[in-house]
């Protein structure tokens, strides 16, 4: 129902042949992120590429008010910033973590090598990238014409989704996520945010445990976002 506007990526390593796999994975160098530890800034140059184990990556706008938009979030089993190796250009954007994360590096020499080397691997990517920008083009597009709470209902949906696990039951997930990430996502103030959550808890649409959010009526959610 919303899959237009999810992408993931997050099968591709599992779709290479056993010998692409062993050159990504010998190439990896892996580190431990911190919450809230940035991994690139817009405008700086790219040296590698990266792969996102465990954790959650948020990738944002900064406009000239300082205010900061999230466009996209990564999650586990997800490559990021190729992009701007691809393209020979700096980051247009910058990522950082959500939460304790870990990430593996492979530099770009050593990225390009492989994609050199990978037919699979450079047509899988080749392939990822355009269906993301495509993803996050039309996101922006919808969310730019939504009311606030169109926009914070699409929002949740959209974070459930990105918060789920082959192995986890729909009731169960949890979406964690601060206010303040989650108002720059809605793109608006966080009080306006806490009102609509609020009055969304009161509709018993969702339930929340300390910062995090259960939905409990998609059918619901999804009328509210005015998308179907």
């Amino acid at each position: 129902m919303i899959s237009k506007f999810i992408f993931n990526n997050q099968y591709l390593f599992d779709e290479l042949p056993e010998y692409d796999k062993d050159l990504l994975l010998k190439a990896m160098k892996t580190k431990n992120y911190r919450k809230n530890e940035a991994i690139f800034t817009d405008g700086t140059k790219p040296n590698g590429i990266y792969y996102l184990n465990e954790g959650k990556i948020k990738k944002y706008k900064v406009d000239n008010d300082g205010r900061e938009q999230i466009i996209y979030i990564y999650s586990s089993g997800e490559f990021f910033g190729y992009s701007a190796i691809l393209s020979q250009e700096s980051y247009g954007d910058t990522t950082s973590t959500l939460e304790n994360s870990v990430i593996s590096f492979i530099s770009k020499d050593n990225f390009l090598e492989i994609l050199n080397q990978s037919s699979v691997f450079s047509g899988l990517l080749l392939k990822s990238l355009s269906h993301e920008f495509s993803v996050m083009a039309n996101l922006i597009a919808v969310l730019s014409h939504r009311t606030v709470r169109e926009r914070a209902a699409l929002s949740l949906l959209i974070l459930h989704d990105k918060y789920k696990s082959s192995d986890m039951p729909e009731e169960e997930i949890l979406i964690s996520l601060s206010r303040v990430d989650l108002a720059n996502m809605v793109g608006t103030a966080r009080e306006t945010l806490a009102r609509i959550l609020n009055d969304f808890k009161q509709e018993k649409l969702i339930k929340s445990e300390g910062r995090k959010i259960r939905i409990l009526d998609f059918k619901q959610l999804i009328h509210i976002a005015n998308f179907y």
